[in-house]
C-alpha cells in the first residue's frame, strides 16, 4: 500500500508498530508450539494430511503448474522445519473421478522447502479442463479443477478471468474468493498482489476490529515466520475452495515482503534492528515460490508473459524488486530519469513484448496504479477535505510516489513507446489502493481529455484491507459519495472510483471489447457474506478509452 494511504492508517491503528530489538529478537526466536495456531485443528496422528488444500497456476497451452502441501506428522506445522521426508504422488485426469487419467507422477516434500511440492506437467491439450490431486501414505487431497490456456495460434471467442488483490487476514473474511469459486465459469483468477500481509496482529488497519488473528502473531520477519503467514492463510476454506476452482495467475506487491518494499528496503523495515533488508527479502522471496503455484520467473522475480491464444498477451510485472525508494510526496525528484520503478531491463522486456505482440489485446498485470493521481488542480474547498480524507498535505499537487506517479520517467517512456508503435488495445489490470477505478491512462493528464489516451486501466478493490471509509471509521458510501466527484473532477481521465467498499473484479475478454464487472460483499466481517454486482466498464477494441455498461456479462 502507499506511504500516503498509511500516514492516514497509522492515525486509527490499533496499536504502534514496535521497533525494537527485543521484538526483533522475539520474532526470529525458534517457533514450536505458537506455530500450531497457524494450522486447523487434526488428531494426533503422524498420518500425512493435506490441511492446506491444494492449487494450480500459470497456465500453458499444454501444462499446469500443480501444488500442495502435505502435513506428514503432527509437529510438522508450517515453519518448523520439521518432518520426514514423504513420497506425494499426483494425478491429472479429464474427469472429476479420475478415471481418464492422463498423466501421474510422483514427487517428494522435505523440510527443505516446508513440505510443499509442485509440479509442472506438460503434454496436455489447450484450452481443456483437468482434475487433479495428490496422495500421500494412504491420504488422498482434494479433488481439485484446473484448465490450460488456449493453443497459441487459436481463435479464441472468449475468456473470463477473476480479479482480486489486497486480503488482509485479520480485517475480515475472503468471501470474495468463495463468489469466485462458486460461478464455475473463469478460465483463470489474477491475483494482482499482497496476498499476504507482514504485519503482528492488530499493527495493520481492520477498523478497530481484529475479525480473526493470524500467525504468526508478531512481525514476520524470518524465513520460518513467513512461511507460517503463508500457511494460515492457505488454512481459509474460501481461498482454498477457489483455488480448486481454476489456475491462479499471481504476483507480488509489497506486503508479501514489507509495507512501501523497494529494491533495498522497505517503509515497514527496520535495518539491524529487523535484521538486514537482503535476507528478509530472500525469505520472503523463498516462501513465496514455496507455497504459491507460481514458476519462478526472470531472475528469480514475478515477471513474466503468458498467452491465451490469439486473443490475449498477459504480461506480468514486478514493481519491488528493482525499484528506486520512494521520495516524498511533492518531491521534484519524481522525474528524475535515474529513478526506477520496473528496472531498466523489465521495462525493456515489457516494451518489446508489447511491440511484437500479434494478440487482439495486450494485458499487463500491474501491482500499482499507472494512472496520474492528481488533487493540486482543486480549489482549496475541494482539496483540504480530500487531503483530509488521504492523510496528505493540504496545499500544493499530492502525488502517490508509491505508484507510477513516483517514477514519471518510466510511465513517460511506457506511453510513449505505445504511441510511437501504434500499440492498441492495451489494459492495466491493477490493484493495492484498496478502491476501484476504471481510467483512461493519458498521455498527458494535464491537458486531457483534449491530449491521447495510450491504454486504459481496471483498478480492483479490496478483498478485506482498509478503504477509506474504514479508515475514518464512517457508513460505507458517505465517503465516496464526497470523495469520487473531487477526484474525478481533479483526474478527467477517471470514470468511476468507489472509495468505500470491498469486493472482485470479473474481466470478460472478445474480440470486439475488454469489459470489467465489479462486485462488492455486503460485510467483510461476516463469514456468509453476500455479493452483488456494483458497476461494468469496458474498452472496445481501438478506442483506448473506458465507457460505462449497465449489464454484467
Amino acid at each position: 500500500m502507499t506511504s500516503r494511504y498509511r500516514a492516514s492508517e497509522q492515525l486509527n491503528s490499533l496499536s504502534p508498530r514496535r521497533r525494537t530489538v527485543v521484538k526483533a529478537a522475539a520474532a526470529t526466536a525458534v517457533l514450536a508450539g505458537p506455530l500450531a495456531a497457524a494450522l486447523p485443528a487434526r488428531a494426533a496422528t503422524d498420518s500425512p494430511a493435506f490441511l492446506h488444500g491444494v492449487a494450480s497456476g500459470d497456465p500453458l497451452p499444454d501444462g499446469i503448474l500443480l501444488w500442495t502441501r502435505v502435513t506428514p506428522t503432527a509437529e510438522a506445522e508450517p515453519g518448523s522445519g520439521l518432518g520426514p521426508d514423504t513420497p506425494v504422488d499426483w494425478v491429472v485426469a479429464r474427469d472429476k473421478a479420475l478415471t481418464n487419467i492422463v498423466a501421474k507422477g510422483s514427487v517428494t516434500a522435505t523440510a527443505a522447502t516446508d513440505h510443499t511440492v509442485k509440479a509442472d506437467i506438460r503434454g496436455l491439450e489447450p484450452a481443456t479442463d483437468y482434475w487433479f490431486r495428490f496422495s500421500a501414505g494412504g491420504t488422498d487431497s482434494p479433488v481439485a479443477r484446473t484448465r490450460t490456456a488456449p493453443a497459441a495460434d487459436a481463435a479464441v471467442p472468449n475468456l473470463r478471468f477473476g480479479v482480486v488483490s489486497c486480503a488482509n487476514w485479520e480485517a475480515g473474511y475472503f468471501s470474495s474468493y468463495r463468489h469466485l469459486a462458486a460461478r464455475g465459469d473463469l478460465d483463470a483468477w489474477l491475483h494482482l498482489g499482497d496476498y499476504i500481509y507482514e504485519y503482528g496482529t492488530g499493527e495493520y488497519g481492520t477498523r478497530d476490529t481484529v475479525v480473526r488473528p493470524h500467525a504468526p502473531t508478531h512481525e514476520i520477519l524470518t524465513l520460518a515466520d513467513y512461511r507460517t503467514r503463508h500457511g494460515r492463510y492457505k488454512t481459509d476454506a474460501d481461498l482454498q475452495a477457489l483455488h480448486a476452482a481454476a489456475p491462479v495467475i499471481a504476483i507480488w506487491d509489497d506486503h508479501e515482503f514489507a509495507n512501501d518494499a523497494w529494491s533495498g528496503g522497505a517503509e515497514n523495515h527496520t535495518e539491524g534492528a529487523e535484521g538486514a533488508w537482503s535476507a528478509r527479502q530472500a525469505a520472503a522471496k523463498q516462501a513465496y515460490f514455496e507455497w504459491m503455484p507460481v514458476r519462478t520467473a526472470v531472475a528469480g522475480t514475478t515477471y513474466r508473459r503468458l498467452r491465451f491464444g490469439k486473443l490475449v498477451d498477459l504480461s506480468l510485472l514486478d514493481l519491488r524488486s528493482f525499484r528506486s525508494q520512494q521520495v516524498a510526496v511533492g518531491n521534484g525528484s519524481v522525474d528524475d530519469p535515474d529513478r526506477t520503478l520496473t528496472g531498466r531491463a523489465q521495462l525493456d522486456w515489457l516494451k518489446a513484448g508489447l511491440k511484437t505482440s500479434d494478440t487482439t489485446w495486450r494485458l499487463i498485470g500491474n501491482s500499482v496504479m499507472i494512472s496520474p493521481f492528481a488533487i493540486g488542480s482543486l480549489t482549496a474547498d475541494l482539496l483540504r477535505p480530500l487531503a483530509e480524507l488521504l492523510g496528505l498535505p493540504k496545499e500544493g499537487l499530492a502525488l502517490n510516489t508509491d505508484q507510477w506517479d513516483g517514477y514519471t520517467d518510466d510511465r513517460r517512456e511506457l506511453l510513449a513507446h505505445l504511441r510511437a508503435n501504434a500499440v492498441r488495445n492495451t489494459v492495466f489490470l491493477t490493484g493495492d489502493i484498496h478502491m476501484a477505478w476504471a481510467n483512461d491512462v493519458p498521455v498527458d493528464a494535464g491537458t486531457y481529455p483534449l491530449s491521447a489516451s495510450a491504454a486504459t486501466e481496471f483498478v480492483v478493490t479490496s478483498v478485506t484491507s482498509d478503504n477509506l471509509d474504514d479508515i475514518v471509521k464512517a457508513p460505507e458510501g458517505t465517503i465516496s459519495a464526497i470523495a469520487a466527484p473531487i477526484i474525478k473532477a481533479a483526474n478527467r481521465h477517471v470514470h468511476w472510483v468507489d472509495t468505500d467498499r470491498h469486493g472482485y473484479g470479473v474481466l470478460d475478454i472478445t474480440a470486439a471489447r475488454a469489459q470489467m464487472d465489479y462486485y462488492v460483499l455486503s460485510d467483510r466481517t461476516k463469514p456468509d457474506a453476500t455479493s452483488s454486482w456494483a458497476r461494468s466498464y469496458r474498452t472496445r477494441s481501438g478506442t483506448q478509452k473506458v465507457e460505462r455498461t449497465y449489464d454484467p456479462v
